[in-house]
């Protein structure tokens, strides 16, 4: 399937590494122009070296860094809010009201900067995809990590409410709920998970039990890849997906 996306150009915040690199090299590999987003500045080049896209540096957590971005991205077709913190450590007694605060604007207000510097453009243009990525824990909290689950609720009910206000106006905006994904960060934190439970010392030596004790309330029985979830976001960024907006789409393999 052509997913029609030649001559569009598309932003992905927290691309430099994990689900944001893969997702911005499969927006190229369609055909995409790719404004690789990150901190680093040797990192973010590797990637738009390598998909052939472009480079915008600057910390979205703030109003300067976001203006900076913003000048050098220019004006963008795809918007992809992908750049995110998660810590599988902390707990509600390890959580001061700041903790709190600095997670809602890095992965709530972060989104909100960027949809208020690039979707007016194109709302005059009359096209436009915007996708947040979000968790399934938005869904499904657990007892730890509760302001992270939060705030993916947060960037779906925010997904909705601007398709409502885009309604007629060529522009959609949904949200990718992401299980687990099996990154190089997530199998380093696994594999330190393995060695503590005495699995072995190496990837190779625990995958097979660790992937099974992990997997045990997902339906396929798997972590998902990276791949699987950048297929997921690169067709709701394509003129493809026009029906579909203000929509969470849980990608997770049937967690329950």
């Amino acid at each position: 399937m052509d997913l029609q996306l030649t001559g569009k150009r598309a932003l992905v915040t927290g691309s430099t590494s994990g689900l944001g690199e893969e997702i911005a090299r499969t927006l190229a590999a369609e055909g995409a122009t790719v404004v690789v987003h990150g901190r680093d500045r040797g990192r973010a080049d590797a990637v738009a070296k390598e998909i052939g896209g472009a480079v915008a540096i600057g910390d979205l957590a703030t109003d300067e860094g976001a203006d900076a971005v913003a000048r050098v991205a220019g004006e963008i077709d795809i918007l992809v809010n992908n750049m995110g913190i998660f810590d599988p450590t902390l707990t509600w007694d390890d959580l001061s009201a700041d903790a709190w605060n600095e997670i809602y604007n890095i992965n709530v207000v972060a989104s909100v900067r960027m949809i208020q510097r690039f979707v007016p453009a194109m709302r005059k243009r009359g096209w436009g995809r915007v996708i947040q990525i979000s968790s399934a824990l938005s869904d499904y909290p657990m007892d730890t990590q509760p302001h992270y689950a939060a705030t993916n609720a947060a960037r779906n009910n925010l997904a909705a409410s601007l398709s409502r206000e885009l309604k007629d106006s060529g522009v959609t905006s949904n949200a990718v709920a992401a299980g687990g994904i099996l990154t190089p960060s997530a199998k380093e934190r696994l594999v330190g998970v393995g060695r503590a439970a005495g699995l072995g010392e190496t990837w190779e030596e625990m995958a097979e039990t660790i992937v099974r004790r992990s997997t045990t309330m997902i339906d396929l029985g798997r972590i998902g890849s990276p791949a699987e979830y950048a297929d997921m976001v690169t067709f709701l960024a394509s003129p493809r997906a026009s029906y579909v907006t203000g929509a969470t789409l849980r990608v997770d393999g049937g967690w329950h």
